[in-house]
């Protein structure tokens, strides 16, 4: 196991795809042995539901693919930092390592919870920065501006 740059491309992949469809441009991809097991874009306009976290998805799609709950073998790369929520999910799965593009600066775990390292549940998480990722952030800010544009011409 070891930072994936193609892992983290399929994953900007899903964000493009999201932002696309009007979504928060967030997309997540597991890996097992640098395989693709599970992609996804975030979903929550289309599926109307507060935990249609691009994370939340692939991790769902990979259990169900693997027939298990148990990711342990796998990694889960995703655009931005995850949120508590994702990471829970992450850790709940027992991912041992979630790397991710752009710091989430409004609910960043990593602020809240001051540490890289989490270990609950039973469960040992890392939450790593991938270096060379602004691209992951310029997304974001593009899809805000534009949001924030849009609203003002209503």
């Amino acid at each position: 196991m070891g930072y994936d740059k193609k892992m983290m491309d399929i994953a900007f992949r899903q964000a493009q795809l999201a932002y696309s469809a009007g979504e928060v441009p967030i997309g997540a991809v597991v890996c097992r042995n640098g395989e693709v097991v599970a992609r996804a874009k975030n979903a929550r306009e289309k599926t109307q539901s507060a935990i249609g976290h691009a994370e939340l998805i692939a991790i769902k799609k990979a259990c169900e693919k693997l027939k298990s709950w148990r990711l342990d073998d796998c990694e889960l790369y995703v655009t931005v930092e995850p949120c508590l929520m994702c990471l829970g999910a992450a850790m709940n799965a027992r991912i041992p390592i979630v790397y991710f593009g752009a710091f989430d600066y409004n609910g960043s775990v990593k602020r809240l919870v001051g540490d890289d390292s989490f270990n609950a549940l039973n469960a040992n998480v890392k939450l790593i920065k991938a270096e060379g990722e602004e691209r992951c952030a310029k997304i974001l800010t593009e899809f805000f501006s534009a949001r924030r544009v849009k609203s003002k011409n209503l």
